[in-house]
Parts: C-alpha cells; structure tokens; sequence
C-alpha cells in the first residue's frame, strides 16, 4: 500500500487505536493464580510510531518484584523463569513501588501522545493483564493507566498472520530472531513480543484495510 493511500488517523498514535496506546507487558510469575501466586517480574516496552504511521519499540521499562506477604510461589514456576525470588543480590520492589515506576512512564507518554489511556499487549494477554489488575487491587493504586479489560493478544494476531500462536514459532514466523536461552525473563519476552506486535501491524499498514462496505 502506497502511502498516499495510508488514512491520516493510521499515522497517529492518538487515533490509530482508538484513542490507546499500546503498551508491551510481560510478566514473571510464582504460579498460574493471579490471586495467590507472587508477581516476581514485569517488564513494559513503549510503543511509538515514526512519520509514515510505522510502530517501533521506543523504549523498555522494568521491576524486579518482592513477593507480597504471603505469596504462593510455586518450585516448577521457578525452574521455568530460572529467578531465586529470596536471592539477597535481586534488586526487587515491593509491588506498589514497583508498579507506580513502570506506570509513571506509560502515564507520560498516554500523555505525550494525546492518548485517552495504554492498552496492555501481551502474548495470551489475559495472563498478563490478570497478575496486573490483582496486584492493582492488593496495593490500592488508584492511577492505573491501562484499560481495566481490554488487550491486545499477540498470540490471536500471530495465529492471524502466521498460523502460530507459540511466541518462540510466531516470532520466527515473523522473520525475527528467538534465543530460547534467554526466553522467560519478563524484558526479553516483552522486547520480542514487542518486535512481534511492531510487524504484524506494519505489515497489515502495507496491505492496507478492507474497503469499507456500502
């Protein structure tokens, strides 16, 4: 698709998602119950759009997490994430302390982009989202800057546009590069999921959108 062809509300963040911007989050955890199990990672990569309307990663914004009081951490969570939640050398944050410095700078560029609110994207997003909004209503922070439901799944968008919904298969898909050694650390997989979300939206700017119907 040709640029000329390329809608002006394509080629501003403030009107490209309906008023969101998106926010790339991966979260490292004790479990699979956002409830019970401890909230150890999360990290939040900035997305930003250059002059022809194309995303890009512009920035990554991360915490490592203390358990909460009472926490369920289980042992086969850990073997995954590899992280020692008690190491006396983690620079780990209480929840609310580190949640308000990663949302501070998804507040700032809501703001600089004369967006309304961020949408959190994930790969299966819900998980993500699901360990943010428990740890929201644990700590009491009332300025949350993402949208209390909705996300964006980059596992539905890569089973779309590639026939695969496993992160490491649809980021190769995608043409980029996967390290399964580095995999399950919450920068890591927030930066290549980033990257995954960027292409997947520019390659369907190329295309361009349907014709709207009569």
């Amino acid at each position: 698709m040709s640029e000329a062809r390329i809608p002006p509300e394509f080629k501003v963040m403030a009107t490209r998602f309906r008023g969101f911007l998106p926010v790339v989050v991966d979260v490292e955890t004790g479990g699979f119950n956002n409830r019970t199990d401890a909230l150890l990672e999360i990290a939040a990569v900035i997305v930003a759009m250059d002059e022809q309307g194309r995303l890009y990663c512009k920035s990554t914004h991360t915490c490592h997490v203390q358990p909460f009081e009472g926490a369920n951490i289980e042992p086969a969570a850990l073997a995954v994430n590899g992280i020692d939640p008690y190491h006396p050398l983690r620079p780990a944050l209480p929840e609310d302390e580190a949640l308000r410095r990663v949302f501070r700078e998804v507040r700032r560029e809501v703001r600089e982009n004369n967006c309304q609110r961020a949408v959190l994207v994930g790969h299966n997003a819900h998980f993500d989202l699901g360990f943010i909004n428990a740890a929201i209503t644990r700590t009491g922070i009332k300025r949350n800057p993402f949208h209390p439901f909705s996300c964006f799944d980059t596992a539905t968008l890569g089973g779309v546009a590639f026939g695969q919904t496993v992160l490491a298969r649809a980021v190769a898909a995608a043409g980029l590069e996967f390290n399964l050694d580095e995999a399950h650390s919450a920068v890591y997989d927030a930066e290549c999921t980033a990257e995954l979300f960027c292409t997947i939206v520019n390659h369907w700017q190329a295309i361009g959108p349907p014709p709207a119907a009569n």
